[in-house]
């Protein structure tokens, strides 16, 4: 309130609360849901019908980098493929941003690591274009209230690296001395499953798995987004911690 916000209920699952949300907003930032593959598709339709009748005017969606048809990650970028589609043939003004791996995760798991003294996943060699809900949040801006992001899909990503040179930028940072230790991907399944439960285990090997294939590894839109150059690892990194 002190900043003069206004906040208004709203339930993905819900269209009324959308109903009465969206009233005399002209752009909408929607944010990819959470729930399973199979109820994300109708949840966003749930705003984008709701943006279309209260008069919204533009869109702006939060999607994702990754393979359609290839790991165990791919049915959750199906769903936010065709909610892109939903949005580019909903008749109002729009704009996407394909957003990257989050590097906070990593660094919020540093006592495991430092615990364990080592990174372990299954993404072996591939390479993976790391970004931040910080830098993220600098393109969203731009992106909601600029028109020339209009009609624009984004890959919101910062600079390629390997696994062995996010724990080389960590131990920079942290002083620790980490190694990047590359499991298979059935173990490193298992593995998520059992601390995760199947739904979250799955999801996070099939992002590993998709950085091992390349998926992670794509050409970055983000200076195109938010004017300005997306902040390094090393940046990053530092920027957690400070």
């Amino acid at each position: 309130k002190n900043l003069g916000i206004e906040i208004r209920k709203g339930d993905y699952n819900n269209r009324q609360d959308f109903d009465r949300a969206l009233q005399e907003v002209d752009t909408v930032l929607l944010v990819s849901g959470m729930d399973k593959p199979g109820n994300r598709i109708q949840q966003h339709r749930n705003v984008i019908d709701a943006a279309k009748k209260s008069g919204v005017q533009k869109i702006v969606y939060t999607s994702i980098v990754g393979d359609e048809d290839k790991n165990a990650f791919s049915p959750i970028v199906q769903s936010n493929r065709q909610t892109e589609r939903d949005i580019q043939e909903s008749g109002l003004l729009w704009a996407i941003g394909r957003n990257g791996i989050y590097i906070e995760p990593d660094l919020e798991y540093m006592d495991t690591y430092v615990k364990e003294g080592e990174i372990r996943n299954c993404a072996g060699e591939g390479k993976c274009a790391y970004t931040s809900r910080e830098e993220l949040g600098s393109a969203y801006a731009k992106m909601l209230i600029e028109e020339k992001h209009n009609a624009q899909v984004y890959n919101l990503v910062g600079e390629p690296i390997t696994q062995e040179e996010l724990a080389d930028k960590i131990n920079q940072v942290y002083n620790t001395n980490l190694k990047y230790k590359p499991v298979s991907v059935e173990d490193y399944a298992a593995e998520r499953k059992e601390e995760l439960g199947d739904f979250l285990g799955t999801v996070i090997a099939g992002i590993y798995e998709g950085i091992k294939s390349g998926a992670n590894d794509v050409p970055s839109d983000f200076e195109k987004a938010a004017g300005r150059p997306h902040k390094t690892v090393l940046e990053m990194i530092q920027n957690y911690i400070n």
